[in-house]
């Protein structure tokens, strides 16, 4: 299964059109959210990506709400919206958490949850999924500009406790891009340039 990874597009209409482009090449589609700009601009970014006509896996980031990205995604059929739930797109599982964790520092517009509000999340992640997750796992790809490591504690144990085949999350722009590997499982801060990703 081929996919095409993305995340943090936060309004870029050209990187937009770019990924409806891509998509003909992908099986699936995951955007790990901030799709909008402190919630300006989701529906205009989500209504260029509806073009995407491939399954896609989409979470909310810290920029918007679930409801918001829900909402939006009405224009858009073959979107599925995940947050503390999973799918299953030909015998691959996939699980979803979004927003901001742990808590940000930006204030009450940012969509953010706490270390143990995200550990009932991810309850329901399975063994050898994909998990999207917006907001990285702590120490993976999660240092920010100024050498701060921001990722969530909740989404490495959970990494940790039930190894999954591939972790796609974004929110820290520095690593945008980046992929590492820890112990069986890829983990992958996708970016809002897109990239692709073999599922074997």
């Amino acid at each position: 299964m081929r996919l095409l990874l993305f995340s943090d597009l936060h309004c870029d209409k050209r990187r937009a059109r770019a990924l409806v482009a891509k998509s003909s090449d992908a099986d699936v589609v995951i955007g790990a959210g901030d799709f909008a700009t402190v919630h300006y601009g989701l529906e205009t970014t989500i209504e260029l990506l509806s073009a995407i006509a491939k399954p896609a896996i989409l979470v909310p980031g810290n920029n918007e709400t679930l409801d918001e990205l829900r909402n939006a995604c009405s224009v858009w059929p073959s979107a599925i919206v995940l947050h503390g739930n999973g799918t299953s797109i030909d015998g691959v599982e996939f699980f979803g958490i979004g927003g901001g964790i742990p808590v940000t520092p930006f204030g009450d517009w940012s969509f953010d949850f706490t270390e143990a509000q995200a550990e009932e999340f991810l309850v329901g992640l399975e063994p050898q999924s994909v998990l999207v997750s917006h907001s990285p796992p702590k120490g993976l790809l999660d240092v920010t500009s100024n050498g701060r490591s921001v990722g969530s504690a909740a989404v490495l144990a959970a990494i940790e406790r039930t190894t999954p085949r591939l972790v796609v999350c974004g929110h820290i722009h520095d690593s945008a891009g980046q992929r590492v590997e820890h112990g069986e499982t890829v983990v992958v801060n996708a970016g809002p340039e897109g990239v692709f990703h073999e599922l074997e």
